[in-house]
């Protein structure tokens, strides 16, 4: 399952490069520079929001806010970095969305440092699971056809939503998609910024900018101490570290094994869950491998040589640092485009990922594993109810996809004649 950037080449044009440059400053590109900025500003518009509201719900005061916005992206942004130089991989993490969302109505009901004792608990639990391999084992042992409509499950309905932003912004969304296009066709490498520039422009010229209250404030993390108590265990932890492997670490592992990288789970999901118990006594509830913005930073448009799009990971980890630091002025500039144009932005630049988990599902690579026609159909199932957002007893819908595709694996495959092997001569 998990292949080599440079073993993609004979496969996948969009993994395809040149030869391993000698040097970080060698494989330096705008295009990849810019593909992290995108990614940064798309966690900013939609998954920050979850953290601001869980916040808000909580009735944490602004001290409190501050440290928990700004601890996340901080920590996101140095493990990004970390991860990306290690492994010369463009490496994206991020905090927990699904995380965020459970604690809108969990948060209020436990103290606060019982609830960062509760994420302590949980990334602990997430270490072990990423260091010693098990989770990658898990994640092995599932057929890649569902595995691959996991990751087209997610991502979908993020490219489905850019249908609803043009119809709502015909200008600003529907003149994006088509400098998109465009770019695509004329300048291929440069398609995401050229897309962000015309909607940035048409967004400006129809007035749908709006002048954002910005106060230069450094807004720094801040300490607390954790305190344990059974009861936040029992209602955080638990279905926190559930949500968090199965809806953002299995995605952002497929992610990057359908990119063609070799996502080693150890090193990835252990150095992700490492850099959340450290910062979890900051306010951070769950920092993870990401898939959304993975695939704009892992993608083609982040640089034609798959070799060089490490730095699109860097570059994501430097504006992740950046917007920690003054995490109250961005999420005012950030609010300050209209929504239609990050939704937009966010489709066209998850397109090709989208396409290729698709591609994956529904025709495995031959000489793969679990490429039987009952795989094909298991992954339909995967793909169906995780592109729902179904999700029931407070888990999200990529768990149940994972879930409901194996569970139709195993009974499609139930009693199926094997095919004999021929004897060797």
């Amino acid at each position: 399952m998990a292949t080599t950037a440079e073993e993609s080449t004979r496969r996948r044009p969009d993994a395809a490069g040149s030869a391993r440059p000698q040097g970080m400053l060698a494989a330096v590109s705008f295009s990849a520079v810019i593909a992290g900025f995108i990614a940064v500003a798309v966690s900013y518009a939609g998954p920050m929001v979850v953290v601001l509201q869980a916040a808000h719900a909580a009735h944490l005061g602004d001290e409190l806010t501050a440290s928990w916005v700004s601890s996340i992206a901080i920590a996101s942004g140095i493990t990004c970095i970390v991860l990306s130089v290690a492994t010369r991989q463009p490496v994206v993490v991020a905090w927990s969305v699904p995380g965020a969302a459970l604690l809108l109505a969990a948060l209020g009901h436990y103290p606060y440092s019982d609830a960062l004792g509760a994420y302590v608990v949980a990334a602990l639990a997430a270490l072990v699971l990423g260091v010693t391999g098990w989770f990658g084992k898990i994640m092995e042992a599932v057929p890649q056809p569902v595995v691959a409509a996991l990751l087209a499950g997610v991502l979908l309905p993020f490219v489905l939503k850019a249908s609803g932003a043009v119809v709502e912004a015909p200008v600003v969304g529907g003149g994006l998609v088509l400098a998109f296009l465009l770019g695509r066709r004329l300048v291929a490498r440069y398609a995401v910024l050229v897309a962000l520039a015309a909607g940035a422009a048409l967004a400006a010229a129809t007035g749908e900018v709006r002048m954002p209250d910005l106060s230069w404030d450094f807004s720094g993390p801040v300490w607390t101490t954790p305190t344990f108590g059974l009861p936040a265990i029992v209602g955080i932890s638990v279905p926190l570290l559930v949500v968090t492997m199965a809806g953002q670490n299995a995605p952002g592992l497929a992610m990057m094994r359908q990119l063609g990288y070799d996502a080693g789970d150890r090193a990835m999901i252990g150095g992700a869950s490492l850099a959340w118990v450290l910062s979890a006594p900051f306010g951070s509830h769950g920092i993870n491998l990401a898939a959304i913005t993975a695939g704009i930073c892992a993608g083609r448009e982040a640089h034609p040589d798959a070799a060089r799009r490490y730095i699109a990971g860097i570059s994501c980890g430097a504006f992740y640092i950046l917007f920690g630091v003054f995490s109250t002025t961005a999420v005012a500039l950030v609010a300050a485009v209209p929504a239609t144009l990050l939704t937009a932005l966010a489709g066209v630049a998850l397109l090709a990922a989208t396409q290729g988990a698709i591609v994956d599902a529904v025709a495995p690579r031959r000489g793969g594993t679990h490429t039987a026609p009952h795989a094909i159909e298991a992954a339909v199932v995967t793909l169906a109810v995780t592109a729902s957002g179904v999700s029931a007893f407070g888990i999200v819908a990529p768990f149940w996809g994972l879930v409901a595709g194996t569970v139709a694996y195993t009974a499609l495959g139930m009693f199926r004649p094997q095919r004999r092997r021929s004897a060797p001569r």
